[in-house]
């Protein structure tokens, strides 16, 4: 079968917004299918969202007997056959109207393109074959927004097989994107809380130098230097899979996240426990608290609690990260049950 994968992307982003086109095309791939990846840039300015509309709308793809679409506005594509794996609205329109992250005023021109655009996407929406979501969250926002159904489809890692546990050393790893709404700076207040020498590792680039020399501002200036490592670049895999394989647990919190995120998964492939809060969204529906991670109140003395708690219980600890391996399976989170899902 000739699939093509259509997304969008953020110029010089690096994300799963990617990761879940770029490492399904291998797995269609060796199924036998050949696949072609399309993509276009995507910003969220108000002023450029129907233009962009417009260029995806406009793409011919007949040629593929069917496509698979993710990443707004690559939903409006028309095609004979087209497949959603919806994984998220454009926010600032959406649940993010009447949030600070707004970016724009709430005014009559903003809330007629607003209204524009839930029309839009209600009607590409509507044309689809199939449409399944990364999530309960943004399942729940499309009955919501468009009152729609998606089927939550739960995106794996690349190769899984790769990960694999050697131990539990002191440190609490988080490898992700070092951006304000990941909040790794919650996990560095929360260090100065801790009664134990437990130790804090950050891994992952940023779409600038504020964040990151913000966080070491933060730790020089609590004292935590020689228990914090910032990393502000991305580690290979292979490091990756070294860094989970030794750590005591890993943390990932942010905030309202669409998905349970590849960071917790690829994690409880390592057979290690997740610490998270209780308002970071999709991640919830991966964590349970107490069973294969904490599930904190985003506060730094909740956070250091717990990580006190992952420091000194290690046997606690260490059940925990067998459970989060087992949480994968419950869950179904595969590849073949993604095919069987997309290509059914």
């Amino acid at each position: 079968m000739k699939i093509a994968l259509c997304s969008s992307f953020v110029p010089f982003i690096k994300g799963g917004g990617r990761n879940i086109v770029d490492w399904l095309k291998p797995v269609l791939e060796e199924a036998g299918h050949e696949v072609e990846i399309v993509y276009l840039p995507q910003v969220d300015t108000p002023d450029l969202l129907f233009q962009q509309m417009m260029a995806y709308r406009w793409i011919d793809l007949e040629r593929a007997d069917r496509i698979v679409c993710f990443r707004p506005q690559a939903h409006v594509m028309h095609h004979h056959h087209k497949i959603l794996w919806f994984i998220h609205h454009i926010r600032a329109f959406y649940d993010l109207w009447d949030s600070p992250y707004r970016g724009f005023p709430d005014d009559a021109r903003h809330r007629g393109i607003r209204e524009a655009l839930h029309a839009a996407d209600t009607a590409a929406l509507r044309e689809a074959k199939a449409i399944f979501t990364n999530s309960k969250v943004v399942s729940n926002r499309l009955k919501t927004y468009n009152a729609v159904d998606g089927e939550v489809l739960f995106p794996p890692v690349f190769e899984p097989g790769r990960f694999r546990c050697s131990g539990f050393n002191d440190e609490i790893v988080c490898i992700s994107r070092l951006e304000h709404h990941k909040r790794q700076h919650l996990l560095i207040e929360a260090l100065g809380y801790t009664k134990t020498p437990v130790r804090l590792r950050l891994s992952g680039a940023s779409s600038d130098n504020a964040y990151p020399n913000e966080l070491v501002a933060r730790a020089a200036r609590l004292g935590l230097g020689d228990r914090v490592i910032i990393g502000n670049s991305w580690i290979t895999e292979e490091e990756k899979v070294e860094q989970l394989a030794a750590c005591l647990a890993t943390a990932y919190l942010p905030l309202d996240e669409d998905s349970y995120g590849y960071p917790s998964v690829e994690s409880s492939h390592a057979s290690k426990p997740i610490l998270t809060t209780f308002d970071s969204g999709g991640v919830l529906e991966l964590v349970q608290d107490g069973i294969n991670g904490y599930v904190a109140e985003p506060s730094p003395a909740a956070i250091g609690e717990a990580m006190d708690r992952l420091y000194t219980d290690r046997a606690r600890t260490e059940a925990m990260g067998r459970n989060a391996r087992d949480r994968l399976v419950e869950l179904n989170i595969s590849w073949s049950h993604v095919l069987q899902r997309l290509l059914a």
